[in-house]
């Protein structure tokens, strides 16, 4: 019984969290008041408190309570592979792209080694969602493997294009993941809203034959995403 009165607890508080009845950055009642308030003892508020905090919904900071946290973020997979537009419409939300760059380069002797090849397109975008700038995308695509590209395919989603278009095969991606300093570049293509730096994730991504055909440059805003992953222990 104690088991469904805490759990019981905890979901009506996601309720009033997620349909922003208790806003992000506000305080929760104490734990006395919520004891009153569903008429139980500590040790239940304390659970329910508890799954709130390992579930994201809530900072509990001493001397201050339990500081409601902003939901608004993204679960970008790290082990997975998907595309903005994909991640976006699972959101439900408004989202755009703007093109800032679509050329054919010569690729420097760092991105031969990742890609093998130096004949390269060159694409940078930022992506918006809510009429925000939160992630700055810097990619290239091996010519050979995607020999067209147009402003309308990257204002909608190249790997759409890419699969359903040319019948390409994405397979999967080496990923690193660091937080950097931002960079002028950042400040002027990312509303940043004063935050100093970015969460920066660098892949090479290949087909279904192993074969590297894009290496790609994620600048995300810090307080926008969340980076989930499953993990399985291994003996």
């Amino acid at each position: 019984m104690k088991n469904n009165k805490y759990h019981a607890i905890y979901q009506q508080l996601v309720m009033k969290i997620e349909r922003q009845d208790i806003m992000a950055g506000s305080k929760l009642p104490s734990e006395h008041d919520l004891m009153e308030l569903f008429d139980t003892s500590r040790e239940t508020v304390r659970k329910a408190l508890n799954q709130l905090a390992q579930n994201g919904y809530i900072q509990k900071v001493r001397g201050k309570g339990s500081i409601v946290l902003a939901r608004d973020k993204f679960d970008f997979p790290i082990s997975g592979l998907v595309s903005f537009k994909e991640l976006a419409e699972k959101m439900g939300r408004p989202w755009e792209t703007v093109v800032h760059e679509l050329e054919c380069v010569v690729g420097s002797s760092d991105l031969e080694s990742k890609l093998g090849e130096r004949d390269l397109w060159k694409v940078v975008r930022s992506r918006k969602v809510d009429n925000e700038s939160i992630i700055l995308d810097k990619d290239y695509f091996i010519k050979s493997q995607v020999p067209y590209l147009d402003t309308e395919i990257c204002s909608y989603s190249i790997y759409d294009y890419l699969e359903s278009e040319r019948g390409m095969q994405i397979a999967f991606a080496d990923k690193e993941v660091t937080v950097e300093e931002a960079t002028d570049e950042d400040r002027q293509l990312l509303d940043l809203n004063g935050l100093t730096h970015v969460v920066v994730v660098k892949s090479i991504v290949h087909l279904d034959d192993a074969s590297p055909f894009q290496f790609t440059e994620s600048r995300h805003r810090l307080d926008k995403f969340r980076f989930v992953d499953f993990a399985r222990r291994m003996k």
